[in-house]
């Protein structure tokens, strides 16, 4: 079963995919792709696992090989959440090499649904706003775009949040 969480930054969509998680009985696996490069994000990341305790989470980082991580941790009697692309995508995107990335995208949409047990995926959905003015802003924006529509195809469900309140858009 493949899942997408999408919403807005502060939208909830990260605790219902938690919750969703913890509901499903099976054993939990938390990827994380989020690095600490200041005392803020520091704290996110704090505050996210404290969020977390309680439901007999294993922790996983991995901020580049998202794949590699979840193949290593997918499994029938298991649960993978993965919070959250769009900072996976900044991660590659900071290198500046657009081919590597359509290659590790390639490899990642593949490896998704070939995965066993259940997959949630979430993510900020970021093309609601105004087209951003710099270069990079806008190939971010273009890329997770993307990205969200290729992994929405092939998903069993999708889910919108917005202010706490989950809208199914698929399945």
């Amino acid at each position: 079963m493949l899942e997408l969480y999408l919403g807005g930054a502060r939208s909830g969509k990260s605790r219902l995919a938690e919750q969703r998680a913890c509901a499903s009985g099976r054993e939990l696996v938390y990827i994380a792709t989020a690095t600490a490069g200041d005392a803020e994000m520091a704290a996110r990341i704090a505050h996210h696992r404290q969020q977390r305790a309680g439901c007999g989470w294993q922790t996983v980082e991995a901020p580049e090989q998202l794949c590699t991580a979840i193949a290593d941790h997918a499994g029938q009697d298991r649960c993978v959440l993965v919070d959250c692309l769009t900072l996976w995508l900044s991660n590659w995107l900071g290198r500046d090499d657009a081919a590597q990335w359509q290659r590790v995208r390639t490899a990642f949409l593949q490896c998704i649904q070939q995965q066993a047990g259940q997959l949630i995926l979430v993510s900020n959905e970021v093309g609601q706003g105004v087209v951003p003015m710099g270069e990079l802003t806008r190939r971010f924006v273009d890329e997770a775009g993307r990205l969200h529509q290729d992994i929405a195809a092939v998903a069993d469900r999708v889910v919108f949040v917005t202010a706490g309140l989950e809208q199914t858009l698929k399945g």
